[in-house]
Order: structure tokens, then sequence, then C-alpha cells
């Protein structure tokens, strides 16, 4: 067994220049360098080579698509998904020696990063009111005392289900069922502070909340926009298809405010020219855009796209798609030509010649995709951006059709199944119907709370119960002293998870930490070794098969810990088969097949080679919108003003990181080793600021009515960010995020613009 760090790592700062290429042999070095350090060789090889295999485990790290069957590597992972694995694969061990050695009160001083490598929770634990440790409880006399404190509460709304995208389908459509069955819909999840712009804004304009492109469209594109993304880190297998892409003969535009590594050149560690040559440009044009100046890119894009239709009657747009397909273009025509040039370029920093340029790269493209992620769906007017990009593709009838199409890209390997499987606190009646006509009971049909609400609900008292299945909701909800003051007022926390983290520090009056299974574990029930499933951002779903042996004889899966509390919780009424969906997950699929459209027979279609890909109605040329047809919107937008003296901050994790959790204090992608308390500046904001390399300073966002709020001890490091804007990262910077500031219409918090001025410290 190895032991862990018990020291805090000291955080000394050294920069270095940023990287001009993301991978290579140097990717390959670090993922083997962290794996080993956590565990053997024997169980880094196990994870290693089954991951994203047929019948291997699916990589817990991100949520982008597998080759087709036959068209795998070997080594089918990425550097980050391998730290994840094997970072969950650890031989280090917390017992209930440890509780008893460390203090609640200690542990909440604790860094992210040394909570995490104290290794994997092994035995349920509880801590009672009034006191400052966790001891030792029986599975039975845990779940019996959640299951109290949720049956003596006033109203099942009194309680909040959460969930992270780790959680895979069968224990999420457990976990929902169980939580409706109780009577209510809170049912808050990652995705309401990832991806719930994209949801909203994709649900209007084309009645699916998800993508429209598969992997195979991503390769044969001619044109790919990749905005407010961060290939190299969030989600690195995405360089290999945009490798194919381009040698297929894409252009590849990257729209970001930050330079980074993986937009610029990618080399294939599992290619030659990746290990020898030098690797394939990823992005053509970079443009330097500005924090939340997306929408008024595509709105640029969308007035050029008109007036070149005009200088060219039936070359441009695609009249006939637009005529028979959508609704609404002669509203969003008028609305786009009037935007006014000066507007634009001052929103998004660019030059006309720029825009124009990427006009010309349109016209020349038959095949057009856009991809985006949280440096789009974290502002305030987010989801009018996506509408945006929805018009421009709708413009020369890129949707539904072959190499063309909107690409959201997730994170959580599985946060877009669990919303299939029914993880939502806002539920579509049809879904509640079919669960209804299942099951036999009647669903709530209120609307429940999201996670920004759900913050807000427990810290008015309003919600007393808090159940955590995965995840780490204190570190990654916003405004963090607010959330960990709510978290505190409730009567019962408790946390179904694999390893140590903050919000295990966070207590209730009582706190229960669930110790459970990990991805990478053999998962055995009475019915037999157990497999789960989980869906990608392309919407194909497939399985995942544990192959280590569990970390303790006293760990349960997430689905016998959520049956066996829903028993304990619900006893018969309603009658559901808890204890068959434990013994058996098959038994959950075969409930689902019958609830999710697109999932029927799910047994059998999904142990096939490559799993089930869901139907999207926009790819068979239906819209289920609220005109029958995919429709054009209008949308506005105002610049958020930045006083003199201010900068817009953005939240960003670093290349060692996977979520809330740091692996290293080393960002090396970014030249960024030994500390994680630094803040990027561009210099010559650093000049006008009257501040250079290596002052401290603290963070001070500001928000209406004059409160502020502080995040302290950071250093200023230069960095080619857009003119007036800094980053930092998360989650030490969520407690600038303030709970209020979210995006219009989602309810997303806006991690990507928040106001802040650099107080230095001396």
């Amino acid at each position: 067994m190895k032991k862990p760090p018990r020291e805090e790592p000291k955080e000394d700062l050294t920069v270095t220049p940023p990287k001009t290429w993301a991978a290579g042999v140097p990717a390959v070095v670090h993922a083997l360098e962290y794996s080993l350090e956590q565990t053997s060789p024997r169980e880094t090889a196990v994870d290693l080579l089954t991951m994203n295999q047929v019948g291997g485990i699916d990589c817990p790290g991100c949520a982008w698509a597998d080759p087709a069957p036959g068209h795998r590597h070997r080594n089918e992972y990425c550097e980050n998904g391998a730290k994840h694995i094997n970072d969950e694969a650890t031989t280090r061990r917390i017992t209930r020696e440890f509780f008893r050695e460390h203090p609640v009160s200690e542990l909440a001083r604790r860094s992210d990063l040394w909570l995490n490598q104290q290794g994997r929770l092994t035995e349920p634990m509880v801590k009672r009111p009034g006191s400052d440790h966790y001891e030792p409880i029986s599975w039975r006399d845990a779940l019996q005392l959640l299951a109290g404190e949720l049956k003596a509460l006033a109203s099942p709304d009194e309680a909040a289900f959460y969930t992270s995208g780790r959680v895979s389908n069968e224990a999420a459509f457990v976990l929902q069922l169980f939580a409706r069955a109780f009577g209510t819909n809170n049912l808050p999840d990652c995705s309401n502070m990832c991806h719930e712009s994209s949801g909203f804004a994709l649900h209007e304009t084309l009645g699916t909340g998800k993508g429209t492109v598969s992997l195979e469209d991503l390769h044969h594109a001619d044109l790919i926009f990749l905005v407010g993304q961060n290939p190299g880190t969030n989600h690195p297998r995405q360089l290999s298809a945009l490798e194919e892409a381009k040698l297929n003969g894409a252009r590849i535009v990257a729209v970001n405010t930050l330079p980074e590594a993986g937009l610029r050149r990618f080399k294939n560690p599992q290619k030659p020219r990746g290990i020898v040559g030098q690797g394939v440009q990823i992005a053509d044009r970079f443009l330097h855009i500005r924090p939340g100046g997306d929408l008024a890119l595509f709105q640029g894009l969308n007035r050029l796209l008109l007036e070149a239709e005009d200088a060219r009657p039936g070359e441009v747009l695609a009249r006939e798609f637009i005529e028979s397909d959508t609704s609404g273009f002669e509203e969003f025509a008028e609305h786009a030509r009037q935007v006014g040039w000066d507007d634009l370029l001052a929103a998004t920093g660019l030059t006309r010649a720029e825009i124009e340029a990427v006009r010309d790269d349109v016209l020349r493209s038959e095949r057009v995709i856009v991809c985006w992620a949280m440096g789009v769906t974290q502002h305030k007017h987010a989801v009018p951006t996506i509408r945006e990009i929805v018009n421009f593709l709708l413009l020369r009838g890129n949707l539904g059709r072959a190499g063309a199409g909107a690409c959201p890209v997730r994170g959580h390997s599985n946060v877009q199944g669990d919303r299939t499987v029914g993880i939502w606190e806002q539920m579509p009646d049809h879904f509640l119907d079919a669960l209804r006509d299942e099951f036999g009971f009647e669903p709530p049909r209120p609307h429940g709370l999201d996670s920004v609400n759900t913050v807000k609900a427990m810290h008015e008292g309003r919600v007393k119960v808090f159940l955590g299945v995965a995840g780490n909701f204190v570190r990654a909800a916003p405004d963090s002293d607010f959330t960990e003051a709510a978290m505190r007022r409730c009567h019962l926390t408790a946390h179904v998870s694999t390893k140590l983290n903050r919000s295990h520090t966070v207590c209730g009056g009582t706190a229960l930490i669930l110790p459970t299974l990990g991805r990478t574990e053999r998962d055995l029930q009475a019915g037999g070794e157990q497999f789960v499933t989980v869906e990608n951002s392309m919407s194909e779903v497939h399985t995942s098969h544990g192959k280590l042996k569990p970390a303790s004889p006293l760990l349960l899966s997430e689905v016998a810990i959520l049956s066996r509390l829903a028993r304990h919780t619900l006893g018969t009424t309603p009658d559901l088969p808890w204890e068959e969906f434990e013994a058996d997950y098959g038994a959950i699929r075969d409930r689902i097949s019958r609830v999710v459209p697109g999932l029927h027979d799910f047994n059998r279609r999904v142990t096939r080679p490559g799993g089930i890909r869901l139907p999207n109605p926009v790819n068979e040329g239906v819209y289920p919108t609220a005109t029958g047809k995919a429709m054009f919107t209008r949308n506005s937008w105002e610049m958020p003003q930045v006083p003199e003296g201010h900068l817009l901050l953005q939240t960003l994790r670093s290349h060692d990181q996977w979520n809330t959790i740091p692996y290293t204090l080393n960002d090396r992608y970014r030249g960024i080793h030994g500390s994680r308390q630094v803040v990027l500046v561009n210099p010559a904001d650093l000049t006008a600021l009257g501040l250079a390399e290596g002052d401290r300073v603290d963070l001070v966002s500001v928000w209406d009515g004059g409160v502020e709020r502080r995040a302290e001890g950071f250093q200023v490091v230069p960095y080619p960010a857009s003119r007036g804007s800094a980053a930092a990262y998360y989650p030490e910077t969520q407690v600038l995020v303030p709970l209020d500031s979210v995006a219009d219409i989602s309810n997303q918090p806006t991690s990507k613009g928040i106001l802040v001025r650099l107080e230095p410290t001396g």
C-alpha cells in the first residue's frame, strides 16, 4: 500500500513560457508517473489497456466519444484520463484511524489536493451533532439514520438529491425514481452549473437539448469552430478527432480568450509524427476574443452572410432548407442587419478584417460544425449566444446532414446520460407520465430546485437534508462562503463518495460519508457480476465493466446504497422493486427501456460493440419546437461595463486537474509550476494597473449593492489573455462568483464573467 502525503505541498511558484503544442511523449511520461505513484504497475496496466475498449472501463474523465469498434487504438486514452482512472484505483486507504487522528476542523483547513491524496474511503462514517470527528457506523445504521431524517421532514421538498456526471445511468435512474417516489423533483446536478445554457438554447431552437453530430461527422467536416474550449486539458481525445479532420482537409477556427497549447498544435503520441515529427497544426485561425464576445462574433458573421446573399442571390444561403425546415427567418434577418459594427468590434476585441476572413472560410465550406463548452455556457448571455450559433448553422443548412451540426462538448463522462434517464428538476410531463405508467405511482409535477436554488433553500432553512451522490458540491457551487454556510444549516448532510473532498468537511448537524465502489472496480451482486452504462457527448450509450478488486470489502455500489436507502425510507409505499434492482442492474435497464425513448430493448442492444446511438430528431428532419420547425431567433446582448481599474475574471482548470480536484500544483501547458494561487493577466493590463510579475494581490469581486467577495494571496503572472480580462483557477476562485450572478433563462452561474479588481497586498 502506498503511503499518502501527511504534509501540505509547498507552494513555490516558477513560471516558464507557455507551451506551443499539446501531448507528445511528455504526456505519456506524466500519465505513467502519476499512475505509478498511486497504484501498482499491474493495476495501472489493467486500467489503461481496458480503458475505453469494448467490454472495458469507460473513462470517468470526460464525455468525449470513442471511435467505432475496430478503429480504436490499443491505448485509447489521454494523459488526463490515465491520471483520473488511476487516481481512483489508488492503493492509498483512509481508515477509521485516520478520522480519529484528524478532526473535521483540521480537515476543513486542508487543501483540495491534500484531501484527495489521502486515498480511498473504506467504510461508512458519521459525524454526530457536537462532535468534531467522524466515527464508524454500520451500513444499516447509516441508512436508517438518513431514512429517519427524510421521513421526519414536514415535506419531501425539504430534501435535495444532487448528482455529478460520474454516476452511471443505472444509479441515476434509481436515484430519480427514489426522489420522485419520495415526493420531490429537487434533483440538482452538475449540469446546472456547466451545461444548462446549452440545453435551454437547443431545446428552444431545435427541440432537443443535445448535440447533433457524431465523431464521424467531425472527421469529415470542412470547417470546425472551437468556441470557448480548451481540448488539450479538458477533453484531450478530441484532439485526435481534430487531427483526423485536418488530415482530411478541414480548416479549424479557434475562438478563445487565451491561446491554449491544444488549439495550436497536437503531437499525437500514438503516431510516429507525434513522437519524432512536428505533429499537426490544429487551428488555422485564432480569434483572441474578449470574454463574452462570442454572441457579437456570430452576429457579425450572420450579418456578413446575409450581405453576401444580397450580392449573390441564391448562392450563399440554404434557401430551400430555410423555407421548408425553419421559422422566424425574416424577423431574424431584419434584426441581424441592424447590428452595428462599432458595437460588434468593441464587444469582440477583433478587427472587421478578422471576422470577414472567417466569413470567407464559411463561404468556401459545404459542411460546418460549431463546438463549444463552458467558455460559452458560463456567461450571462450564454443562452442567446448559443441561439445565435444555431442561427449561424441554419443559414447555410448546416444541421441534419453529414459533416455538419451543433456540438456542445460535455465534461463528466455521463452528465448527458444522467439527464436522459431523469436527473433534472424540470423533467417534462411525457417522462413523468411514462414513469407513472411503468411504476404505478403519480410523480410530483411542480419543478424542483436546481443547484443555485438548492443553495438558497438550504441557507433559508427550506432544505434540511442534502444527499450528494458523487461530486464535490461545496467546491463546484458558486459563492463558496455562502454555499458552505448554507450546507452547515442542514439537519443532515450525506455524501456517496469514493475519496475524501472538501464537501465532507462542511457538515450539517449530522454528517454521513457513504463510501462506494469506483467505476474501475468489480461489482458483484446477488445476480452475479454487474456492468453499468454511460452516455457520451454524442448520444452514444455503452457499457463500462469494472476490472479491479474493490478497495474495501465494506464498499457498496451506488445502486446498492440508493436501493437500500429507498427501502428504509419508503418501505412498500409505493411498492417498487428495490431489491431486484440491487441484485441485477439488468432489471433497471428493463425499466429504463420502457420509460426512455430510444432505449428500447436496452439490455440486448447496449451489449453490442459500440452500444446504442440515441436518435436525434434533428437528423431526421423533425423539430419538436413550438413551431414544429427549427427556429431562427433575435438575440440581444449587453456587454458588462468594466470600470477603470477592474478586469473580467474567468475561472478555469489547470492541466493537472479533474473538475474540483487538482492532482499537482502544476499547469505545464500554461507554464505554471508549483502553485495554484496565481492570476493570469495581459501584460498591457498589468502596466495600466501599476502591477508587475510576481506581485501579490487579493482578488476582489464586485457585485450589486457594493457587496465584495475576496480570494486572498494570489501572485500576478503576465500571460497573453485578451485585453481587459484575467484568469485564475477553479475551485479556488469560486468564492468570487456571486450566487445571483447567473445566466439569463438557464440560471447557470457566470463563472467566466466576474468583475474583479486586483488589490495589492504589499
